[in-house]
């Protein structure tokens, strides 16, 4: 594992979502800092959401050198570490009195684009279809036609691996977020 901080890992994405990511992580790190990854099922501490972000995104760059060389990937790593920094966006408000129905999917979603659309985060198609499909198809599954695009695809493994292999084992702090 990569022992880059989330600043480091954040260089990697584009410039035109870059500053605006570092706004949205400055902006919110107390939240960030309390939140955990998730109510039991992985990095289930205070911490644990930003210790599961940077790890996603530390997996990642990892994961896509090693698939890339096997078989050129057809989207950037700079694009799927954007993703993963967004994919779990709600977390850190979901515990807070709010306006967002946090208990469904469409809720969570919903909460995810009003963000963006307040730091002015722009996705393309197939980042979109990334974030939304990040955690798997679940009910959207067809067996008559793709679902998931391949970033998608590549962004759920690094979450699954996170999430269900290093679930309950933070990785060895760093000193800066």
């Amino acid at each position: 594992m990569t022992n880059l901080t989330l600043a480091n890992l954040l260089d990697v994405v584009e410039p035109v979502n870059r500053k605006k990511c570092y706004q949205l992580l400055i902006d919110n790190m107390a939240r960030f800092e309390k939140a955990k990854g998730s109510s039991y099922n992985h990095q289930a501490w205070e911490g644990g959401y930003l210790d599961h972000i940077r790890e996603v995104m530390s997996i990642s760059l990892t994961l896509y050198s090693a698939l890339n060389s096997m078989r050129p990937l057809p989207f950037s790593i700079n694009d799927a570490v954007l993703v993963l920094f967004l994919h779990d966006l709600e977390k850190p408000w979901k515990d807070a009195e709010s306006i967002w129905d946090f208990t469904t999917k469409a809720g969570r979603k919903k909460f995810r684009l009003d963000k963006l659309e307040e730091y002015d985060i722009q996705l393309s198609f197939e980042q979109s279809n990334a974030l939304e499909y990040v955690e798997g198809e679940g009910d959207d599954y067809s067996s008559e036609r793709r679902i998931m695009n391949e970033m998608a695809a590549f962004c759920h493994m690094c979450d699954v691996a996170s999430a269900r292999i290093w679930h309950d084992k933070p990785e060895q702090k760093i000193d800066a977020v």
